[in-house]
């Protein structure tokens, strides 16, 4: 699979089988985020994978929308320093995301990214160090829904090219 086929069948599953993943899956996309670049290779984010279905089901209470998270097969916490000290910050963690997504699609595993609402527990739960924050999570999983990545995208679909790509100057 090449990566714009990858990006074509990439969709937000929240509905996993209940299969655990290999863990040279697991391997595989966490070696994804760690290959993601950075900005001036400062590498700024950090990764806890975690499989314990109670585990998980702590972390769905630190998201306003997270509720499914427990029936995925893993969850990898993204932890960064405080992102108000550089803008690039989130933007290195955002890619080292997209980058463990894409590939877990190559895998036929599905995905969801997961903003976490109120993170405060999970400094005592996980012991990650004052300095790293915990902002977002991905949940990974064999989808449920066998046609997950052949489905079409939600109704409306994405916004023509034309609407959002200009060229030279806005408008143009």
């Amino acid at each position: 699979m090449n990566v714009t086929e990858a990006i074509s069948r990439k969709r937000a599953v929240r509905t996993f089988a209940q299969k655990p993943l290999p863990e040279e899956v697991v391997k595989t996309i966490l070696w994804a985020g760690r290959r993601a670049q950075s900005s001036k290779n400062t590498q700024p984010r950090f990764f806890i994978a975690v499989q314990k279905r109670e585990t998980l089901e702590a972390i769905a209470k630190m998201g306003d929308f997270a509720s499914w998270l427990p029936g995925a097969a893993f969850c990898v916490l993204i932890l960064t320093p405080d992102p108000t000290q550089r803008w690039s910050i989130m933007f290195d963690a955002g890619q080292a995301a997209a980058y463990m997504q894409l590939a877990a699609v190559e895998l036929g595993v599905a995905s969801c990214l997961i903003t976490l609402h109120h993170p405060e527990p999970a400094r005592d739960l996980f012991g990650f160090p004052p300095e790293l924050e915990l902002n977002a999570a991905i949940a990974f999983g064999y989808p449920a829904d066998s046609g997950a990545f052949e489905s079409a995208s939600r109704p409306g679909g994405r916004r023509p090219m034309d609407e959002i790509a200009h060229f030279e100057q806005w408008g143009g």
